[in-house]
């Protein structure tokens, strides 16, 4: 089943036919392969001919001879139409070496369009980054939206959609799984595949042990300020011995893995950028079933982390805000405008709302002041907006 992703189908329609070579990346089993495909259904409904399409994916091991970039620009360039596009998909392609050499000979072709796909930010670095300067654009890829999440399950209600989709997340595969032990095996089996293929193969002298208890303390405390010092005397204390310098190694591999994101601070005061004590966020709240395991969750914790990854999905810059001493859950920015949000699960006791509202109201700007919550309605407190975190989720 192919779960219909309007937003990316979009994205690539206006680039399509043009001279510029898409990246799509992406955490592993996010959806990008499904893309691919749902994109060339949509070229052949359009017109397009089925010779006129190659698509290779390199984890089938129907092409493993084709992992030889030499090798695999001849086949691609024996089967071109001459006097016609040609449409070339080229999904997981960091698994050939030296691909961008392949990629760069047939980018000067003028009737080829060009479409490749990863699962690692290092195919974005080093060679290919000199290589094919301005000649690529990346569209981050991610696991289901809420939105597409529910648009998936029709007969439900939202509330339904809703509920399921905190246990559960976004990984698209999993919709199709019918019982929970299944989901549990699945989401397992995508962690340890990103870790093994993403992470470890990437260090020597990789302790799994030490990574995937990394991995764990990541996801337990998503939305925590903290630092390789801290998290390194925390999992030594746990009995995992370890350093901040390694600690550090790894979370730039599992931020480059895109399994975790990192979140920055900013001094809304100050206007000035933080680079010590950032956050980090799952890419997907079913990271939770399978590192932390049925550890009681923290469900605003959940909650802010599918509000942080919303927001990168709507193409915001986002960074954690500080004011005199508080903090504003996030401050993000696109096109020169600016917005503020905080995220609670309710806001009934009135305590709880005065801390929300305290920070917020320290701002002394007119850009958009949001609380996203489970409450219901929309309310608004001297410039100060209550929104409800479906309508939210369902409103872009």
């Amino acid at each position: 089943m192919l779960v219909p992703r309007p937003t990316y189908l979009q994205k690539l329609e206006k680039l399509a036919n043009k001279q510029i070579i898409k990246v799509l990346t992406g955490v592993r089993r996010c959806g990008k392969s499904s893309l691919l495909q749902l994109f060339q259904q949509q070229l052949l409904a359009d017109g397009v001919q089925p010779e006129q399409i190659q698509a290779i994916n390199f984890e089938d091991l129907a092409f493993s001879k084709l992992t030889d970039y030499q090798e695999l620009y001849r086949y691609l360039s024996q089967r071109l139409l001459p006097d016609q596009m040609n449409y070339i998909f080229l999904d997981e392609i960091q698994n050939v070496p030296n691909f961008e050499k392949a990629v760069d000979s047939l980018f000067i072709k003028s009737n080829v369009d060009l479409y490749i796909t990863g699962s690692n930010a290092f195919m974005l670095s080093g060679e290919l980054a000199t290589l094919l300067s301005g000649r690529y654009i990346e569209i981050p890829v991610y696991p289901l939206s809420f939105k597409e999440f529910a648009q998936a399950k029709p007969d439900q209600s939202l509330q339904e959609s809703y509920q399921q989709y905190l246990l559960r997340g976004g990984f698209p595969f999993a919709l199709q799984l019918p019982d929970d032990e299944s989901f549990r095996d699945y989401i397992d089996g995508v962690v340890n595949t990103v870790l093994v293929k993403d992470v470890l193969a990437r260090k020597d002298k990789s302790d799994s042990t030490l990574v995937r208890r990394l991995a764990a303390f990541l996801t337990d405390t998503a939305g925590s300020l903290t630092s390789p010092k801290k998290i390194a005397g925390t999992l030594t204390s746990m009995g995992e011995k370890t350093t901040p310098n390694t600690v550090a190694s790894y979370l730039e591999l599992l931020e480059n893995a895109f399994l975790f994101y990192r979140c920055d601070r900013f001094d809304i005061g100050g206007k000035k950028y933080l680079s010590i004590n950032p956050k980090y966020y799952p890419v997907d709240i079913s990271l939770r079933r399978a590192l932390v395991g049925q550890k009681r969750p923290n469900k605003g914790s959940r909650l802010e982390a599918i509000v942080y990854q919303e927001l990168r999905r709507r193409g915001y810059e986002i960074y954690v805000g500080v004011m005199q001493q508080t903090e504003v859950d996030f401050v993000v920015v696109k096109d020169g405008r600016r917005e503020y949000y905080q995220v609670s699960l309710s806001l009934d006791d009135e305590q709880t709302y005065q801390r929300e509202v305290r920070s917020l109201r320290l701002i002394d700007d007119n850009y958009p002041k949001i609380i996203l919550t489970e409450d219901p309605g929309h309310f608004d407190d001297q410039g100060i907006s209550q929104v409800n975190i479906i309508d939210w989720l369902m409103g872009e």
